[in-house]
This record gives structure tokens, sequence and C-alpha cells, in this order.
């Protein structure tokens, strides 16, 4: 479902199964981003599941495109993912028009409590972006400058 997470739930949880089986240790899934901005959660929410029952015992990873959502579609992403028994839920792909903003890691960190893990993700380029975005409430970070980031 990479990356704007639109394909069939089963097609989905196939890939996961898959994926697992051929010895992934976690699980990325883009979550179905038409149908939350059509606003169909429990939609969602089953999409997400899906993916979470067949990746079992993989923790699942899913990732919201913030740009493309709303503050409150980000929020009832957030939901929908802790309600499905996602282990975190991650900001952005890398393919679309934004990355990580401190806002949104603040906005999701809110909205599943201190028991999700929170990952943010596109455009930390710099030691100074990760730690705001930690400070933000992640809990891991995605970046491709890694190097740069710890000063290697």
């Amino acid at each position: 479902g990479f990356p704007l997470g639109a394909m069939a739930a089963d097609a989905k949880a196939f890939e996961a199964r898959a994926a697992v089986a051929a010895g992934a240790q976690e699980i990325d899934m883009v979550m179905n981003v038409g149908l939350a901005r059509g606003d169909e959660w429990d939609a969602v929410q089953a999409d997400i599941a899906a993916v979470v029952a067949a990746a079992a015992p993989a923790p699942v990873k899913v990732i919201l495109e913030t740009c493309l959502l709303t503050d409150g579609q980000k929020r009832r992403a957030c939901l929908a993912a802790k309600a499905a028994g996602a282990a975190f839920v991650k900001t952005s792909t890398g393919f679309s028009t934004g990355g990580a903003t401190e806002a949104d890691v603040r906005l999701m960190r809110a909205a599943v409590g201190p028991d999700m893990g929170v990952k943010a993700s596109g455009g930390v380029r710099t030691r100074e972006d990760a730690l705001r975005m930690l400070a933000a409430g992640a809990t891991r970070i995605g970046a491709s400058a890694t190097a740069q980031i710890v000063g290697a």
C-alpha cells in the first residue's frame, strides 16, 4: 500500500504476513489516506487491524502522511491506529509534500498517550531537528541524514 495506502486491506495483510514470514521484525504500513480524508474511520481502523493481525507478533507502525490531513483527521487517525493495536504512529512516507513537524508530533503524542510509539520521519536533517522532535514527543526518528545527525 505504499505510499498512499490505497490498496485493499487483504492485500496489505498478505504483504505483511509474507514480510514477517521472510524475517521482517517490524512492519510499516500506510494508512488509507483516501478513507481518512473521507472521514471513513471504521474502514480506516479495519484496514489497520487487518495488517496488525497479519503481522503478529511483529509490531506495526502506521504512517499517517500528516501533510495531507487536517489536525482533526490526524487525531482520528491516531485513535484508529491505537484502537487497531498498532505499536506506532508515524508522520510520513517521504513521498508527499511534507515531513515531520513539531506540531504534528505533539498532536500525535497527545492523541495516543504515553503507551504508544510516535515516529517522526521526513525532514529531520540535523541533531537539533532530532532533539526538537524528541522533545515534542517522538520516541523514534526516521532520517536519511543519520551521519549528520549523530555527528559522524
